[in-house]
């Protein structure tokens, strides 16, 4: 008997979880997401499968489902999920683990507890994995060498990176335009391109770039103005002096970005409906508005928002993003600081 039929193609099944799975090949729907390239498919199974092709070249692999670690203390305490017998289980957010001190790891990561300290800076680490690995950075201790060049590397993953360049592998592909990349980095800088996303914002102006070193080029800029103009011979007091605070510049633009702000100044014009903006960053966000433009999607459920803070907003209305669950009636949370919170009216 198959009690649940799609109303798409008349097709039936035992349960009411593999109607829902199936309906996906007709909505399209694909929720679970790859951390390593944001490919989306409709099954976990699929997804598994999937994540086993990045494990080329990944020192740390789970041969469970794939996911790979760049340490092996992460990938030891990943495996103990994978466990049939996990009698030690996270109040915080449900995670079962097979041993006590697996466990008190994963705490740390919503305590914040960091009770590893390096001697000779005083940073403080989660695991002592973590702080051996650091302390090689006041070592230069480089154990990792390249068979090909020689060349040494303080971390295994950092080592395994570097080998891309001499093999031509490039394991991260854009799901966009399929073009490939030698680093997750670079795959994720790339993205944006796509997603319009541009979050490097100069303080001066307001322009915003894709990538850091955009930024940092352009505040190059704004600095050797400046020298310029103190270079041609208008030493100590600048002669554009702001009405606003009596503060001088050297030059008639610096003048201009330093006036907006005071808030007053708002030189920037929308083309389309006049509105005016203190920097070009602001009105680059407000042109989405015209232009239909949304940049950013929901991981749950497809819908897409022309910010970050609306769609921020938004996912909270979604269970997977109430991952803290009250044991005592059940009620969810966001965040570890509010269920503790709610705990004490228990």
């Amino acid at each position: 008997e198959k009690p649940f039929t799609c109303h798409e193609c008349g097709k039936g099944f035992r349960v009411g979880s593999a109607l829902n799975k199936h309906q996906r090949v007709h909505t399209g729907e694909k929720p679970y997401e790859c951390g390593e390239c944001g490919k989306r498919f409709r099954l976990t199974s699929t997804l598994s499968t999937h994540r086993k092709t990045h494990a080329r070249g990944k020192a740390h692999v789970c041969l469970i489902c794939g996911k790979s670690f760049r340490l092996s203390a992460y990938l030891l305490t990943h495996q103990a999920t994978h466990s049939t017998d996990n009698p030690f289980r996270c109040l915080a957010c449900g995670k079962s683990f097979s041993l006590r001190r697996y466990l008190a790891i994963h705490q740390r990561t919503h305590t914040g507890e960091k009770p590893f300290k390096c001697g000779a800076c005083g940073k403080l680490f989660s695991r002592r994995s973590i702080l051996v690995v650091h302390q090689r950075v006041h070592s230069g201790e480089k154990p990792y060498k390249c068979p090909e060049c020689g060349k040494g590397f303080m971390m295994s993953s950092d080592l395994l990176a570097h080998r891309r360049i001499h093999s031509g592998e490039k394991p991260y592909k854009c799901s966009e335009c399929e073009k490939s990349f030698r680093l997750k980095l670079h795959l994720r800088r790339h993205q944006r391109i796509h997603s319009g996303e541009r979050p490097y914002v100069c303080a001066d102006c307001g322009q915003s770039y894709t990538d850091s070193s955009g930024l940092i080029k352009h505040k190059k800029m704004h600095v050797e103005k400046e020298q310029r103009a103190s270079q041609g011979g208008r030493q100590g007091e600048g002669r554009y002096q702001c009405p606003y605070c009596s503060k001088s510049f050297h030059t008639k633009a610096t003048l201009v970005l330093h006036r907006t702000t005071h808030g007053g100044e708002r030189p920037y014009g929308c083309s389309k409906c006049g509105k005016t903006f203190a920097n070009s960053g602001t009105l680059w966000k407000h042109q989405r508005v015209h232009t239909g433009e949304r940049p950013f999607g929901c991981p749950h459920c497809h819908k897409r928002f022309n910010d970050s803070s609306t769609l921020r907003k938004h996912r909270r209305s979604h269970p997977e993003e109430k991952p803290y669950t009250c044991p005592a009636c059940g009620e969810c949370f966001g965040a570890i600081a509010a269920l503790l919170k709610h705990q004490r009216f228990h």
